[in-house]
Order: structure tokens, then C-alpha cells, then sequence
């Protein structure tokens, strides 16, 4: 089976001083069968892994580089 991601990139939210949490969730809430969320980031979400976790999502985090992350 085969995942599809959707990417969204929260890291000019972040740098403007923003909170990404309400766009994450509305990303999540709208991902169908076979889809998966792939966020950037500028620093590792460990707070939203337990978050979407519980809603039985799995991750993978890996720094890209300049303290960025994929996830």
C-alpha cells in the first residue's frame, strides 16, 4: 500500500512568530485513506507526535539541514 503525502510547510509561520497547531490539525483532519502529512518545520515537533499519535498517526523526523525539519 502505497502513501500519498501532503506536504505543508509551517516554517514562515514559525519564523513570523506564528502557532502552526490550528493549520497542522486542519491538514490532518482533511487527509484521506492512504494519506499522509509531511510538515516542515524549524525545529522537531516532539509535542505533536504524542498529539497525533493518539489519534494513531506514526512519524519519522529528520533534520535537513540549518536547523530545519521534515516529518
Amino acid at each position: 500500500m502505497t502513501t500519498n503525502y501532503v506536504d505543508l510547510d509551517v516554517r514562515p509561520i514559525l519564523r513570523s512568530g506564528g502557532e502552526p497547531f490550528a493549520d497542522i490539525m486542519r491538514t490532518v483532519a482533511k487527509l484521506g485513506p492512504n494519506e499522509g502529512l509531511r510538515l516542515f518545520a524549524t525545529f522537531k515537533p516532539a509535542p505533536l507526535f504524542k498529539v497525533l499519535g493518539s489519534q494513531g498517526f506514526t512519524h519519522e523526523a529528520r533534520e535537513i539541514g540549518g536547523g530545519d525539519w521534515e516529518v
